[in-house]
């Protein structure tokens, strides 16, 4: 099943996302072969503010777990973390449906 995960970073945080960010990495490269989607949410200036992860796991449960345990969320950059299913509808320039 598909898991949107959209986290928002705390306010002037972008020193601790830039520290975490190595480990960060490691972690998402052990789910590479099931993420579809990954990658930073910036601001006007083009600088991150969050991240987006579109993820393909079990249940929700698995989905919490997979976002308690990235690196970004144990170094507490993130003041907020929503977790929803996801149904893509187009991808790779392709309807799916």
């Amino acid at each position: 099943m598909l898991f949107a995960i959209i986290a928002m970073d705390k306010p002037a945080s972008l020193d601790l996302r830039q520290a975490t960010r190595p480990a960060h990495l490691a972690y998402l490269q052990t789910y590479v072969h099931r993420i579809v989607e990954a990658g930073p949410l910036l601001d006007a200036k083009g600088q991150p503010q969050g991240s987006l992860i579109v993820i393909d796991l079990a249940d929700r449960a698995e989905a919490e777990i997979f976002a308690a345990n990235d690196p970004y969320s144990k170094a507490g950059l993130f003041e907020s973390t929503l977790i929803r299913p996801y149904r893509a509808v187009f991808r790779g320039g392709s309807l799916l449906e």
